[in-house]
């Protein structure tokens, strides 16, 4: 008994020593051992015009469908009446701000009481700041000469907006009321806002075909999630205390709902309005690559003729209209707040709205009635002036930082990039997969494992094996770069006070500017590369890495800071030894919201010539012989993304353990 107990104790002590890093550190030593041996076998490499048998099958289902539209019962009496309904509404909704109607040469309302009902609502919702920024920003579209396009674009996310909070909200007080039902959406709601913003597109055209409507139901879709969640957490954040004093004196589920639940959680459900029409108006912008109108329309054109010029100009009525939407949402919060809290709030403030109300309607009047009230004067000079400067800027940068800008970009994609794709795509399949399975078991545990083993079963069956690990190879990369930078930046905020007062505002701005967006500047400094993609996304998702990063570091305690301080400890020391390895829960989190976010963009990027999937997807859209080819792509897109997913969050409850 005594020798099984003395053998017991050295494997016990070698589970000890052996660390989960030294476990991932010989996976990947394998990794690079086999490779050398294995190289260039069994990759599963598809030419860009190769289709396999899956893509041929979806091609067919595509085309079937389109025989049978009119008369298979499933789309005859549900999918079609669907997009008649949503098309309707786009249709009315376009007819009131942005397209002419019947015999009408302009809208219903044109801009002068689009301008004046802008204003006014954000006054009456928020304040006379926003207003006058509300009244600016709209004005700013016309001076552009991008009116009808920033319209059709308000038009599209206002339609998906109201279609996702009639939807969202009263799921979300459903969800916040039962248990049950919380936990029957939470995988849904999970899965949804995994998968990046490109996937919704190809699947949704096969059942609802291209145009406006099927934008308006795949922005609905993308922005009902953030509705659904948050109304859930507000109403789940009511104290108890009050529901049960409001039930001890006799009111009904309805009564607390509407009496107690609701009221006390409007502002929370305020700002789940504000997170829904900030998804939907990057959907919308996306959505312009199944043929949906507006600013993002005249962004893809752009991007794909290289034309910087007009994609920078319409790229920044894009971010004229999140901050607008964006400033008037927060601020109806905040007013909502000093709603509650009581006092003379509103009684100076009625008349003056109703003299508001009464101007706004006057605006309305004319522009409904004037054609000078009601077309935007002039042609547009400030867009063309924005233009032209953005094509100066683009070609004196060329000129004369070619060199510093060249020499980045190839350090980067020939010193990180090209050979970890090399050994990512040059390895045989099954070694990659096992690699991918063996470190989600490691990092996430068992389950985390199995996904992982799923997600390589079927990305092998999608055809697109080289493509995916393209993809993986620079999301890999611009995650790297993304946790550096938050790591630096995060660390900085989470110390210095002011510095988070300094740079948390900005970071809060980058996060309403649709994905789109991005890509403008950096096609701009390194041209049409899938660096220019890497770029962009670390650019896109280093925002939420590094505020994750900060509050993980700012919520170590100070008396442990102290301690450390206190033992001699130097700053280098006390963040290396101290906050970082006490903040690995924020660290790993910020690594699977990194992750999710570089995915996204780099997908987008394939309009600037990023490749693999995202050229898949471009392509599928516009070829109708690579159809299932792009529909293909959009699964392993999603595939990467749910792999990718499982692991950090498994990895991160982990670390908390």
């Amino acid at each position: 008994m005594a020798a099984v107990a003395d053998a017991t104790v050295p494997v016990a002590a070698l589970r000890h020593r052996v660390s989960r890093p030294m476990v991932v550190a010989a996976i990947l030593v394998v990794w690079l051992v086999l490779f050398t041996v294995l190289r260039g076998r069994q990759t599963l490499t598809l030419a860009a015009a190769d289709l396999t048998g899956l893509h041929r099958w979806l091609n067919d289902v595509n085309d079937s469908i389109g025989a049978n539209r009119n008369s298979n019962p499933v789309f005859l009496y549900f999918f079609n009446e669907i997009r008649l309904v949503i098309d309707n509404l786009v249709t009315f909704v376009q007819s009131l701000i942005s397209q002419p109607t019947g015999s009408r040469p302009v809208p219903q309302i044109g801009w002068l009481g689009v301008v004046g009902l802008a204003g006014y609502v954000s006054w009456a919702v928020g304040n006379w700041r926003v207003a006058l920024l509300a009244a600016a920003g709209f004005t700013f579209f016309g001076l552009q000469g991008l009116w009808q396009e920033s319209m059709d674009t308000l038009a599209l996310t206002l339609s998906a907006v109201l279609v996702a909070l009639l939807i969202g909200i009263p799921l979300g007080v459903w969800a916040g009321l039962s248990d049950r039902f919380n936990r029957i959406m939470t995988p849904f709601l999970d899965f949804m806002q995994t998968m990046p913003t490109f996937v919704y597109l190809a699947p949704l055209t096969l059942i609802f075909l291209i145009g406006g409507a099927s934008a308006v139901i795949t922005t609905v879709i993308y922005a009902a999630p953030p509705a659904i969640r948050i109304t859930a957490h507000a109403i789940r954040s009511v104290p108890r205390t009050t529901v049960e004093a409001a039930d001890s004196l006799g009111a009904t589920r309805t009564q607390q709902l509407l009496k107690v639940l609701l009221p006390m959680s409007r502002r929370t459900v305020v700002m789940g309005v504000n997170q829904t029409i900030m998804a939907a108006l990057a959907m919308v912008t996306i959505a312009a690559l199944i043929d949906a109108p507006g600013l993002g329309k005249t962004v893809v054109q752009a991007l794909q003729s290289l034309d910087v010029g007009t994609a920078f100009n319409a790229g920044l009525a894009i971010v004229v209209m999140a901050i607008v939407l964006d400033r008037v949402t927060t601020a109806a919060a905040a007013r909502t707040e000093v709603r509650r809290a009581g006092g003379p709030f509103l009684k100076w403030r009625r008349p003056l709205l109703a003299a508001g109300g009464i101007a706004a309607a006057v605006l309305v009047y004319l522009s409904h009635t004037y054609v000078w009230a009601a077309e935007f004067p002039g042609d547009g000079a400030v867009g063309t002036h924005i233009a032209s400067a953005a094509d100066t800027a683009t070609t004196w940068l060329q000129d004369h930082l070619s060199g510093l800008t060249n020499a980045l970009r190839d350090a980067l994609t020939n010193g990180l990039l090209n050979p970890f794709q090399t050994l990512l795509t040059d390895s045989p399949w099954w070694l990659v997969g096992a690699t991918l399975v063996a470190l989600g078991a490691v990092l996430g545990g068992w389950r985390a494992g199995l996904t992982a083993a799923v997600c390589v079963g079927l990305l092998v069956g999608t055809g697109l094996w080289s493509d995916s690990m393209t993809t993986l190879a620079s999301t890999a990369v611009a995650t790297v770069l993304v946790m550096l930078l938050g790591a630096v930046v995060g660390v900085w905020m989470g110390r210095s006070a002011p510095a988070d007062r300094l740079i948390r505002p900005a970071l809060d701005a980058a996060q309403v500017m649709p994905p789109f967006v991005y890509l403008v500047p950096f096609l701009a400094l390194f041209g049409a590369t899938r660096f220019t993609a890497i770029v962009a996304a670390v650019v896109y998702a280093a925002p939420v890495a590094i505020k994750i990063i900060a509050d993980g570091v700012r919520n170590v305690p100070e008396s442990t800071v102290e301690a450390a301080t206190s033992a001699g400890c130097n700053t280098w020391q006390i963040i290396t030894k101290v906050q970082l390895p006490m903040a690995r829960g924020a660290l790993t989190l910020a690594t699977n919201q990194g992750l999710i976010y570089v995915l996204s963009m780099v997908v987008v990027g394939g309009l600037v010539g990023a490749g693999a999937l995202g050229y898949d997807v471009v392509a599928g859209f516009s070829q109708g012989e690579l159809y299932g080819k792009g529909l293909a792509a959009g699964l392993a897109i999603v595939l990467l993304g749910v792999m990718f997913d499982r692991i950090t969050q498994a990895a991160a409850r982990r670390t908390r353990a």
